[in-house]
C-alpha cells in the first residue's frame, strides 16, 4: 500500500473512532491516542529531517566547491554548474521529498548556495485531525545554506623543522629522515607557491631548530641580543694566585663541571697544564660544561679565558744583587744593571671572546618570555647569545617571505646535529607571525589563515634549564604545553608530525596535545611518509574553504 493510501485509511478509521459513542473506555483511549502518536511521530519525522539535512549539506558543499574552483563564468553558468553538481551528489530517496532548485548568490570573494526540501511526514501528520489543522503537518520544510570562500584565502605558514642529530637516521629503504624532510618541504613550498594568486597571498617562515636556533651573524649588533651570559665568567672558576703558565689545570668536572682547553676557541683541545708559551701563555680557559655541578649549563661553553699576569717585587739590584733568601726569585741583566725580582703569584682577569666568534646562536629567553612572542625591550626579554656548538648551522629564514628561491635554498642547506628543544622552534615560529620585533612580519591581513607546521623525530631532551640531551625531559614538555596552549588561543592552527621510525618510541603525547585537534597530529614510522603527510597537509590548507 502506498504512503498516501495508508494515510487516508488511517485518517478515516481514526475519525470514525473519535465519533464512536459506545463507552468511556473507548473515549479515553481516543483522547490519549493523539498525544502518544504525536510524540512518536515527532521523533520519527525529526530523524528523517536530519537525514535530509545531512544529504543537502553534502551535496550543496560539493556544488559550492565546484563553483568556487572555477573562474570566469557568468551567473547563469554558475547556477547551472552548481545545480548539476548538486543533483549528482544528492542521495536521499524520493520518498523524503524533492529539493527545490538551488539558489546561488555570488560575491566578490565567496559564493553562497541554498536550497530546501518539503519533506512528507510519516506520523506527525496525525495532528491534522485536530480542529483547524487540516494539511498543516503533511510536510516539514528542511533547508540548508553553504558558503564557500571564492578562491584561496591568504596564508601565513611557519615551518618549524627538526634539525637534531637523530634526523640522520635512515629507514629500511636507506632514506634518512632529514633527506625525506627536505624533499617533503620542497614539495610543500611548490604547492604553496601555486596557491598564491598574487604576491603576498602566501607567506612562509622556516625555523630549523635543535637545542637552540640560529638567527644569523647579521644580527650581531642588534639591540635585542642579550650578551650577559656570553660575557660572564664562570661563577666558580677564578684561579688562585698560584696558577700561571705551566701550572696544572685548576678545574675538574667533579668540582667545577668543566676542565681546561688549550685556547679561547670553543671546542679546542683539552689540556692538563696551562700553556706556558705562545699567544695564549698563561691563559686559563674553561672547557665545555659537563652539567655535573650545574645541570642547566650542560653542553655550554664560557666563551672566554682568564689571563695570568705575574705579580713581581724587586728584591735586589746592582752588581751584587742576588735572590738569596727569596723564593720564586729570578735575576736578569748584568753588572750595575742586574735586577733580581720575586714572583708573588698571578692576578687573573676574565677576557670574553669577541662577539665576532658568536655564530648567530640564541637560546631560550628568560621564563616566561620563552613561551610568548613578546617584543624584546630589555635584558629580561632579549634573546641570549650562546656558543654555536649548541646550534643548528642553518640560519633560520624567520621573517615571513614569499621569496620562493630563498625558501628552497633554506631547505636544501639544512644539516643535522644537537639535542631536541621543540619549544624554542615553536616560539620562533609564533614570533614570525606577529608584528613584534625582531621579525616584525607586519599586521595580519584580512582573510588570512595562520598555520604552524612542526616536524620532529624525537622527544624533548634539553633546553636552557632542563634535560640531559638524551632522555625525555618532563620540564621541557611542560614549557611546550604552555606555549602550544597560548598559541592556539590566538587562532593559529598547529599541525604536529612525529617521525618515529618503526614505532620504537611510541606515541608523543606532548606533540599530540600541541596539535589543534586529533586530525592534525601524525605519528609516522617511515621516512617516506613525511613526504606524503606534508603533501596531504599542503592540500588541506590550500583548498577552497567551506564556511557554514
Amino acid at each position: 500500500m502506498s504512503l498516501g493510501k495508508y494515510w487516508q485509511t488511517f485518517k478515516a478509521r481514526a475519525t470514525s473512532f473519535a465519533r464512536n459513542r459506545r463507552g468511556n473506555t473507548a473515549m479515553i483511549f481516543a483522547l490519549t491516542l493523539v498525544p502518544v502518536t504525536l510524540a512518536a511521530g515527532a521523533g520519527v519525522d525529526l530523524t528523517r529531517a536530519l537525514v535530509v539535512r545531512s544529504r543537502l549539506a553534502e551535496a550543496l558543499d560539493a556544488a559550492g566547491l565546484a563553483v568556487g574552483a572555477t573562474q570566469g563564468l557568468t551567473t547563469a553558468q554558475i547556477q547551472q554548474l552548481a545545480q548539476n553538481y548538486f543533483s549528482a551528489n544528492y542521495t536521499a530517496d524520493a520518498s523524503y521529498g524533492t529539493p527545490a532548485s538551488i539558489t546561488v548568490t555570488p560575491g566578490t570573494d565567496q559564493v553562497q548556495l541554498s536550497t530546501s526540501v518539503s519533506m512528507p511526514t510519516v506520523l506527525i501528520r496525525v495532528a491534522d485531525i485536530l480542529p483547524g489543522n487540516s494539511g498543516k503537518f503533511d510536510n516539514i520544510s528542511v533547508g540548508y545554506t553553504s558558503t564557500v570562500v571564492w578562491g584561496q584565502t591568504k596564508l601565513w605558514v611557519s615551518l618549524v623543522l627538526d634539525n637534531t642529530g637523530s634526523m640522520t637516521q635512515t629507514d629500511s629503504t636507506g632514506t634518512s629522515k632529514l633527506s625525506a624532510l627536505q624533499t617533503a618541504t620542497t614539495q610543500l613550498l611548490s604547492t604553496l607557491k601555486s596557491a598564491s594568486a598574487t604576491a603576498g597571498d602566501v607567506m612562509v617562515s622556516i625555523v630549523p631548530f635543535s637545542k637552540d636556533v640560529n638567527v644569523g651573524m647579521a644580527n650581531e649588533s642588534a639591540g635585542w641580543i642579550d650578551w650577559t651570559d656570553w660575557e660572564s665568567a664562570p661563577s666558580n672558576g677564578t684561579p688562585s694566585s698560584s696558577v700561571g703558565p705551566g701550572s696544572s689545570c685548576p678545574y675538574s668536572n667533579f668540582s667545577n663541571g668543566y676542565t681546561c682547553q688549550a685556547n679561547p676557541t670553543n671546542g679546542s683541545s683539552s689540556v692538563s697544564k696551562i700553556p706556558s708559551s705562545g699567544t695564549y701563555s698563561g691563559y686559563v680557559c674553561p672547557s665545555v660544561d659537563s652539567g655535573n655541578v650545574n645541570s642547566g649549563r650542560l653542553g655550554r661553553y664560557y666563551n672566554g679565558c682568564y689571563n695570568s699576569v705575574a705579580s713581581t717585587k724587586t728584591v735586589s739590584t746592582g752588581r751584587n744583587a742576588s735572590c738569596t733568601g727569596y723564593s720564586n726569585c729570578t735575576c736578569s741583566g748584568s753588572g750595575s744593571n742586574k735586577v733580581c725580582t720575586q714572583n708573588n703569584g698571578y692576578t687573573h682577569t676574565w677576557i670574553a671572546n669577541s662577539h665576532d666568534s658568536w655564530g648567530g646562536c640564541v637560546m631560550d629567553r628568560a621564563q616566561s618570555y620563552d613561551i610568548a612572542p613578546t617584543a624584546p625591550t630589555g635584558t629580561a626579554t632579549d634573546f641570549p647569545a650562546e656558543n654555536s656548538q649548541s646550534c643548528v648551522p642553518t640560519t633560520m629564514l624567520g621573517q615571513l617571505s614569499d621569496d620562493w628561491t630563498a625558501l628552497n635554498n633554506e631547505v636544501s642547506s639544512m644539516t643535522a646535529g644537537g639535542s631536541t628543544n621543540q619549544p624554542i622552534g615553536l616560539a620562533w615560529g609564533w614570533q614570525a607571525q606577529t608584528n613584534n620585533s625582531p621579525l616584525s612580519s607586519g599586521t595580519l591581513p584580512a582573510n588570512t589563515s595562520q598555520y604552524i607546521i612542526l616536524v620532529s623525530d624525537g622527544l624533548n631532551t634539553q633546553d636552557r634549564w632542563y634535560g640531559d640531551g638524551s632522555d625525555e625531559s618532563t620540564q621541557v614538555d611542560a614549557r611546550m604545553n604552555s606555549l602550544c596552549t597560548s598559541a592556539k588561543a590566538t587562532g593559529i592552527v598547529i599541525y604536529t608530525i612525529y617521525v618515529d621510525l618503526n614505532g620504537t618510541q611510541g606515541n608523543s603525547t606532548v606533540l599530540q596535545n600541541c596539535a589543534t585537534d586529533s586530525t592534525k597530529y601524525f605519528d609516522l614510522t617511515t621516512s617516506g611518509s613525511i613526504i606524503s603527510t606534508l603533501n596531504n597537509i599542503a592540500q588541506q590548507i590550500t583548498q577552497l574553504r567551506v564556511s557554514h
